[in-house]
């Protein structure tokens, strides 16, 4: 059972304050942040720069109270510039050893920047360490720092010198975000704020133990059989082979939401339906999570890159299929 001690939804609007103290106009992206996080899952972020992704993952980090690393990801970053390697330690005695050198991958929030511009060794490297929460060298493994939780940032426009993350990887996150152009009450927040001589103190929220307990509770929340199984025909209404395909699946997938994605929904509608004080999933958790969480899932076939359509598209055109 859901342990009552931690009142969730108050640690949830308190995260939510301090963040926007410094981050204006994303509570939504904030949200899917946090939902992320205390799902063990890792967010990949598309923006084009200038719009705070950088500052976005420092802030969460302070406010989370956890330790943060930035890694500037290029052509010629090596596994061993985030991993870490080993080295030779000379002793007093005069005696040489050798010892692991850890690397900034050993932090609790990380922001790998620019992921897509590292080359697939690198970016491999990375995932690994994402999936299984250690890493090898030397024939030895080493445990990651608990929390764990990467933010990877692409670019949406610049392609040049840039690797595409292959499929089986972009499965990997939990998320993908889009950060959006903000409007111009946004702007102008933005520009009132970050041009006058203000410094917003930011003040952590949380402990390590309590977002473990939150971690576990998030886990416990129930979830209805009827609602399980809405969930797993969403998932194969998104794979054209299927015969409980959507007819836009049909047409327009080329492959659609595997077993992770589904996992991810359910855990991620779990969390919602935590943050905002409710005791079981509904069917609105659900149906909110959908598209951070099955966006970058979806494989759009020929037809639809020249069609101009998005994922996004696809599946509110999937969810209508369940509405008639």
């Amino acid at each position: 059972m859901v342990q009552v001690m931690i009142d969730p939804k108050l640690i949830f609007q308190n995260i939510e304050k301090e963040v926007s103290k410094v981050i204006i106009g994303s509570q939504e992206l904030v949200e899917h942040v946090i939902v992320a996080f205390f799902c063990s899952g890792h967010v990949l972020l598309e923006g084009v720069p200038g719009l705070g992704k950088t500052l976005l993952v420092k802030t969460i980090a302070r406010v989370l109270n956890i330790k943060f690393k930035r890694i500037q990801f290029t052509p010629d970053l090596m596994p061993a510039d985030i991993i870490g390697t080993t080295v030779i330690h000379q002793l007093e005695s005069g005696e040489r050893v050798f010892r692991f050198q850890k690397g900034p991958l050993f932090a609790n929030m990380v922001l790998a920047d620019e992921i897509n511009r590292a080359t697939p060794k690198t970016q491999s490297a990375l995932l690994e360490a994402m999936g299984e929460g250690t890493i090898s060298v030397a024939g030895k493994s080493h445990p990651l720092e608990n929390p764990f939780f990467v933010m990877g940032t692409q670019n949406p426009l610049e392609m040049d010198g840039t690797y595409r993350l292959p499929e089986a990887q972009l499965d990997r996150f939990f998320f993908k975000l889009d950060v959006p152009y903000p409007n111009l009450d946004v702007l102008m927040k933005i520009v009132d704020s970050t041009t006058a001589n203000l410094d917003p103190e930011v003040f952590p929220v949380v402990d390590t133990s309590t977002i473990e307990e939150m971690k576990k509770n998030i886990r416990d929340i129930p979830i209805a059989s009827h609602l399980n199984e809405f969930a797993c025909k969403l998932v194969l209404a998104t794979q054209p082979a299927s015969s409980l395909a959507a007819r836009v699946s049909k047409k327009y997938v080329r492959n659609g939401v595997g077993p992770r994605g589904l996992q991810s929904l359910v855990l991620a509608a779990k969390a919602h339906a935590y943050f905002h004080g409710e005791f079981h999933v509904s069917r609105e958790n659900l149906i909110k999570m959908i598209l951070p969480t099955f966006r970058h899932r979806l494989l759009l076939n020929f037809e639809a890159e020249a069609e101009g359509l998005r994922a996004d598209e696809i599946l509110e055109q999937i969810l209508s299929h369940f509405d008639e």
